[in-house]
């Protein structure tokens, strides 16, 4: 397929024709519709939602941001108009602005992306343009949190579509997080032992909110990416007795479990029960406490599909990212981040089958760079993540051309105060640098 979004549109269509006969499938047909009619629904029933895809299930909190109207030049702009539109925008702002594309953006919009990478290493390549105003992130919420946080003060960051959220990042509130840390207080105490390590040491994944990397910072604790986890982890055991790891469970089981920890020391953290549903005596016998939160794309993968796609390409190498549960990482061939994955890939000097087990427009477009090799996405559904999918050339056209005409629309602010801690905890993950 040349893209994802055109998979979808071809498929559903198909589908309205032909019915059950279509060639693939998709988890939503919705996909295919523009997402401002997402941003209207919400509008009109005044809940917000993840929209159609993967996070289609999950439920959005009552604080997730909500995306007002595109203006409906942009929803009735045909792609060629929108393509000419965002292109003479970026070359009339030129270095004034800088936009990022996360590996996971629909290719529609990562075409026009001076960087394109994972949630860090774009960060990390805002800081290449200290020159540029404007920083436009085609990614999610907390990515975008993050960039503000590393950026100058007077760069204003901005994210195409408000409403591109995190299911995953949702899952682990500034509230829920600081109530389960006073009830670890209340049982760990808060006095080193004799190895001058901490009862507990707060961890917390990059796809979280700048809040909870602030208390994190705050508290003693750490960031990782799902590049650097195992290192920071061993980081964390120096310094602490056990470790809280959130919000996703599947990395830190993964990351815990590779590091010889056993799984009945990893007790689960459910922040709806109580003690998060443990006894005293489980979580004083724990090494790594998980937080009861998952991504939704990489929860789809399941043993099952690495066995069909053994049996159908003998030999398959099988990758998947670390986010997986931790019975299809066991299942696969190697497990890593985004980064790794790609590695792996361009690395391989004889054509090779590749089965990937991660978000669909990244494996597509791997696919399409790499045609030597057999790649292909390990969920025959095209199921792409919800909140990438939010943003839309239609956006980034708006918003590039209201920085044109002098006006910064849909900027993403970090408190000081937030910022201030966030970054403390983000420097210690730059220091924990792996071997």
């Amino acid at each position: 397929m040349s893209s994802v979004n055109t998979a979808i549109q071809l498929i559903t269509r198909e589908q309205a024709e032909k019915g059950a006969s279509a060639a693939g499938s998709t988890c939503s047909s919705a996909l295919a519709k523009g997402p401002w009619d997402y941003d209207l629904a919400e509008a009109l029933a005044g809940v917000p939602a993840y929209g159609p895809g993967a996070s289609s299930a999950d439920v959005a909190p009552p604080s997730t941001p909500r995306q007002g109207q595109l203006p409906e030049e942009y929803k009735l702009a045909s792609d060629a108009e929108l393509d000419a539109r965002i292109r003479a925008a970026k070359a009339t702002l030129g270095d004034r602005a800088v936009i990022l594309g996360h590996f996971y953006q629909r290719d529609e919009v990562v075409q026009y992306a001076d960087f394109v990478g994972d949630s860090f290493q774009l960060a990390n390549a805002a800081l290449t343009r200290p020159d540029a105003e404007a920083i436009v992130f085609c990614g999610v919420h907390f990515m975008a949190e993050t960039a503000d946080t590393l950026s100058k003060p007077e760069q204003a960051v901005i994210l195409p579509n408000l409403a591109a959220g995190c299911s995953m990042a949702d899952m682990a509130d500034e509230e829920s997080v600081e109530e389960c840390w006073e009830q670890l207080e209340e049982i760990f105490g808060t006095e080193p032992d004799a190895d001058g390590r901490v009862p507990v040491i707060p961890v917390t994944y990059m796809n979280s909110s700048a809040a909870l990397k602030a208390f994190c910072g705050k508290h003693g604790g750490i960031v990782c990416t799902s590049s650097n986890a195992k290192t920071v982890l061993e980081w964390a055991f120096e310094r602490g007795q056990r470790v809280l790891f959130f919000p996703d469970q599947h990395l830190g089981r993964n990351t815990a479990k590779a590091l010889g920890v056993p799984l009945e020391q990893m007790p689960m953290w459910n922040p709806r029960k109580e003690l998060g549903g443990n006894d005293e005596e489980a979580l004083l016998d724990s090494r790594v406490i998980l937080w009861h939160g998952f991504c939704s794309v990489h929860k789809r993968f399941n043993v099952a599909q690495i066995e069909k796609a053994r049996a159908d390409f003998p030999g398959v190498n099988v990758i998947v990212h670390p986010e997986c549960p931790m019975e299809v990482v066991d299942a696969a061939d190697s497990a890593g981040s985004t980064d790794f994955i790609q590695k792996a890939i361009a690395a391989a000097e004889e054509p090779t089958v590749f089965a990937i087990g991660t978000e669909i427009n990244m494996v597509n477009r791997l696919a399409a760079q790499y045609p030597q090799h057999t790649i292909f996405c390990l969920d025959p559904v095209i199921c792409p993540c919800s909140t990438m999918y939010r943003i839309h050339p239609g956006y980034l056209a708006w918003v590039l051309e209201e920085l044109v005409a002098g006006r910064v629309v849909n900027r993403i602010t970090v408190d000081d105060a937030v910022q201030q801690n966030a970054r403390i905890a983000l420097e210690r993950m730059l220091a924990a640098k792996p071997q």
